[in-house]
């Protein structure tokens, strides 16, 4: 009985961290971008953009399907940050758990 004990306090204590490990995630900003900066991405770790950034020069009324490419890379780098994130601050909880879709 004393190692169910034992268990139980455990499986609180990662329950406890994950929980601080996803709120934690909420509040840290990664920054994706493409061509040089020329358009950025801000994202949280839970994968909520909170603001996007495209330089003047690459606004071409003639070419929106660059802009939409430039844009489309910048959210994919955002996202690829924010998987790294996760994977960095929760990761080290559920190393050897088997735990798809987690991310």
């Amino acid at each position: 009985m004393k190692n169910m004990n034992q268990l139980m306090k455990q499986a609180k204590k990662l329950q406890e961290d994950m929980a601080r490990a996803q709120e934690e995630l909420g509040t840290q900003i990664v920054t994706g971008s493409a061509s040089g900066d020329a358009v950025q991405v801000d994202m949280n770790g839970h994968k909520k953009v909170s603001a996007v950034r495209i330089k003047p020069e690459v606004v071409n009324p003639e070419d929106v399907e660059l802009l939409e490419d430039l844009l489309l890379t910048a959210l994919q780098d955002a996202e690829r940050k924010a998987d790294a994130l996760a994977e960095a601050h929760v990761g080290k909880y559920t190393k050897g758990l088997n735990l798809p879709g987690l991310f």
